[in-house]
């Protein structure tokens, strides 16, 4: 279940220094949604429940927290991004193609023979840094940049998403021991904590109500955020402290499907295609929420 303290955003907070700001990022983030939707159902493929829980993750992190430079993708002071969870990769091509690391006729291709898209992160497309997929690897690459970069005396950060269902994997702990012996505190690890996988709940086949006290255990600085809600997740991000010699751990609770009523805490749609009936439907709210808020802009 999600935590009664991060179902909305905590009450009596300070107001957020920059309000316009979090609603462009949250309509940036709901027209990500409407065009993954719409890749997924051309594609016929896709996990688009865990995509849908960790779009407003990327679309801060590309819009607002990681310095990036579309036009040189390869720039070194650019900031480092691992999709561990890569079978949510549709997510991230939207974000790209958003951003203008590829264009739409690119992302258009999803699913088809020859397309440098595939179900998976690869290197060939612009803007992402290593293939993934393997669950459980991305947070030792990330440890890798992390010291490249202390190594280096170079200032970028390194950012590294993680499916909770992938917690499950022993390399991720390994990496954690590294990160702390290393005092990478140039490392921010994600965990997109939607609390379904394949199979069920992350409860039912691996518990992991003691993430937040294991990873703290580890060394590393732990925080939590709501990752249904934009301001927390831009706040969240904002309160890192890089210089504190530790690693970082978002723990950032959200839910699979967000965004689409139906899908919304089903398991079934951690890989689904909707429907034609479907499509239209998910299409509709996504449309209705982004004109809302385009009008709301516009009336600033």
């Amino acid at each position: 279940m999600f935590p009664a303290k991060f179902r909305y955003l905590r009450k009596n907070k300070k107001e957020n220094d920059n309000n316009m700001q979090v609603e462009t990022l949250e309509l940036q983030s709901e027209k990500n949604r409407k065009r993954l939707v719409e890749i997924v159902y051309k594609a016929k493929a896709g996990h688009i429940g865990g995509d849908l829980s960790c779009l407003n993750v990327l679309t801060a992190l590309y819009f607002d927290i990681m310095r990036v430079w579309p036009d040189k993708p390869k720039e070194t002071k650019r900031d480092r991004f691992v999709m561990s969870k890569g079978h949510c990769v549709e997510a991230l091509y939207v974000t790209l193609e958003a951003k203008g690391f590829i264009s739409r006729e690119v992302t258009d291709t999803l699913g088809e023979f020859g397309s440098i898209l595939s179900g998976h992160p690869t290197i060939e497309v612009p803007g992402i840094e290593v293939n993934t997929g393997a669950l459980g690897h991305g947070l030792s690459v990330g440890v890798g940049m992390a010291m490249a970069a202390k190594m280096d005396k170079a200032d970028y950060k390194t950012y590294v998403l993680m499916g909770d269902g992938e917690q499950g994997e022993g390399s991720i702990y390994e990496a954690a021991m590294a990160g702390n012996q290393y005092k990478l505190d140039n490392l921010v690890a994600i965990i997109d904590r939607n609390r379904l996988q394949i199979s069920g709940t992350t409860e039912e086949v691996m518990s992991l109500e003691s993430m937040r006290d294991r990873w703290t255990a580890f060394g590393w600085d732990v925080l939590e955020m709501n990752g249904d809600e934009m301001e927390d997740i831009i706040r969240t991000f904002r309160s890192i402290d890089y210089t504190n010699k530790k690693p970082h751990l978002l723990i950032s609770h959200t839910t699979k499907g967000k965004g689409v009523s139906y899908m919304e805490g089903i398991a079934k749609w951690h890989h689904g295609v909707p429907t034609a009936e479907q499509y239209e439907e998910a299409v509709r709210e996504v449309s209705e929420r982004i004109e809302k808020l385009e009008k709301g802009n516009n009336g600033k």
